[in-house]
């Protein structure tokens, strides 16, 4: 049974940011009253949320300036980008992860749970906000990484490994606060300092953290 869920993302511009104001959605229950509404859609297909829009190189360097958040590094693992994939993966994606593991120094395990929870692993997938591919990258994001075509699988991905690795140097390896600032935004992050109080970060989190650490310890 198809289940779609609506919620509000923040919604940050550069400047703002930069000076140190947030603009942020009215998402109900989260206390924010700011203009700047996303309505993002999900279902067990696809799964995108809170994404930062904006400028994310300036953002990032403003966190890893201020280093405002408090960090527990999950250890070696995510870098490891010699590991093995051990979990069902379509063929000619495992490939994908493995080499965009090995260029970024991530985990490809790490690569792939991100990947199949936010597209099920379906390199044309296309969130309600305009999020694409199998890493459900955002047009902003992706002209960050300099990606031309977000349905190419390669690029996609290679987009996604190296965001990923962009958060996780960002936040010192933390892996929730890096799976967070991956659907909500490095700036929802840091705002709250830790993992934002939204239901549908706080799930994304705990569902890809959970996964991943499944395949690092090989159960199933």
């Amino acid at each position: 049974m198809k289940i779609t869920l609506l919620v509000a993302a923040v919604l940050m511009a550069s400047s703002a940011y930069a000076g140190g104001r947030f603009s942020a959605a009215d998402a109900p229950g989260t206390g924010l009253k700011h203009p700047g509404r996303i309505v993002i859609r999900n279902d067990e297909h696809s799964i995108t949320a809170y994404h930062f829009f904006g400028n994310l190189q300036k953002a990032l360097l403003t966190l890893k300036s201020a280093r405002p958040v408090p960090y527990t590094p999950f250890g070696t693992a995510v870098y490891n980008s010699t590991a093995t994939l051990s979990v069902p993966v379509p063929a000619y994606l495992s490939a994908l992860f493995t080499e965009a593991g090995r260029t970024h120094g991530v985990d490809p395990r790490l690569i792939a749970a991100v990947a199949r929870r936010e597209s099920a692993f379906n390199p044309h997938a296309v969130s309600a906000v305009g999020a694409g591919g199998l890493m459900q990258l955002m047009p902003a994001t992706a002209r960050y990484l300099g990606i031309h075509d977000v349905f190419d699988a390669r690029q996609n991905i290679d987009g996604g490994a190296r965001y990923l690795r962009t958060l996780l140097d960002t936040f010192h390896g933390d892996l929730d606060l890096t799976l967070a600032a991956y659907n909500a935004g490095p700036g929802a992050v840091a705002k709250y300092k830790g993992v934002p109080p939204y239901r549908e970060t706080q799930a994304y989190v705990r569902s890809i953290r959970a996964n991943y650490e499944k395949s690092v310890s090989g159960r199933s």
